[in-house]
């Protein structure tokens, strides 16, 4: 863990691929994480921890699955929603857009059960920053 601080800007600048995350930082047992995206991510469930999102620009939509039924909610810049542990969720971005996620270390980016990646998406626990 670096002891400078982050630009979240000159760090989003350092790599260009959608879907596959950056960890900018740890806190405790956490990764925060960066990663820019666009279109469809996947179907997934992360079994044992929730998953928080910050959009940093753009906007990111995340379809629900639950017990009463398919929703999505709509998160614009400087939103932040917490999809609860156990919940199949699906994120897309209708136009680029960047996130910020917080998810415990080794945290799968397309959780413990999910759909057929799509070769868009980094199944991956994080790569570190360069």
């Amino acid at each position: 863990m670096s002891q400078e601080p982050v630009s979240l800007a000159s760090a989003l600048e350092s790599f260009s691929e959608r879907w596959s995350p950056r960890i900018v930082t740890t806190l405790n047992d956490y990764d925060v994480r960066i990663a820019k995206v666009e279109g469809e991510h996947v179907w997934h469930v992360h079994d044992h921890t929730d998953e928080f999102f910050l959009v940093l620009d753009g906007e990111l939509h995340i379809a629900l699955r639950g017990p009463g039924g398919e929703r999505t909610v709509v998160l614009p810049k400087g939103s932040v929603f917490t999809v609860p542990r156990g919940t199949e969720h699906k994120p897309y971005a209708p136009v680029p857009a960047a996130i910020l996620l917080l998810e415990p270390t080794g945290t799968s980016t397309v959780g413990d059960r999910h759909d057929e990646v799509p070769a868009h998406v980094d199944a991956t626990t994080g790569h570190a920053l360069t």
